[in-house]
């Protein structure tokens, strides 16, 4: 299910303006911006879960977000934006040299349906790439990829390895257990925005 209240060209430049603050917010007070959503439009007062993405010469350099929507949007930006670039595990925080050469992705999701499936071909079959985040739990484990991981593992058979691998199993896992849901998003940088208002 494709989520349809998309957001406009300025309330997309509004987030990626928040999300650019907060992370130079947290060179200086090591926190993320402090919001009050009640100074910003509706649509991005609404409740909605995302990722920041943050890149530097087209390498990955921090991913935050959460999956379940629990706080404002404008707000789950300014979080997230901090601590993709001073929390994330993966990577040293951010130093200030590194904030000029900055790419934010941001990724808007839509509230996770769930898959009813029987075997790994029908949860294959039901994947559409270049559209679907997915979530897989299995007990314990659990682990997601957005729908832009797709760029990198174009093939459904290989995606759905992968996003076992991250979770914790092996490639090749089967068990009647094994849940999953899928998500979509909207997907945006500086660049998409400065280009929809040339």
């Amino acid at each position: 299910m494709l989520f349809t209240d998309a957001l406009s060209v300025q309330d997309r430049a509004t987030l990626l303006k928040v999300a650019r603050a907060s992370i130079q917010h947290g060179l200086h007070y090591h926190q993320a911006l402090q919001i009050n959503s009640a100074d910003y439009p509706e649509t991005l007062r609404l409740s909605r879960a995302t990722f920041v993405t943050l890149e530097i010469s087209g390498q990955l350099r921090g991913c935050i977000g959460a999956l379940a929507a629990y706080q404002p949007l404008i707000q789950d930006v300014a979080v997230h934006a901090y601590a993709a670039a001073f929390e994330d595990p993966r990577f040293p925080k951010l130093r200030e040299e590194e904030f000029p050469k900055l790419e934010i992705y941001l990724s808007v999701l839509s509230p996770p349906e769930p898959l009813p499936f029987r075997s790994e071909q029908e949860l294959l079959a039901q994947l559409r790439p270049g559209v679907d985040g997915l979530i897989l739990h299995f007990r314990q484990h659990r682990a997601t990829f957005l729908p832009s991981v797709w760029e990198q593992l174009a093939d459904p058979p290989v995606f759905l390895a992968h996003l076992k691998q991250k979770a914790g199993l092996p490639p090749d896992f089967w068990s009647p257990e094994l849940q999953a849901e899928r998500y979509t998003t909207e997907y945006f940088s500086d660049a998409d925005v400065a280009a929809s208002l040339a």
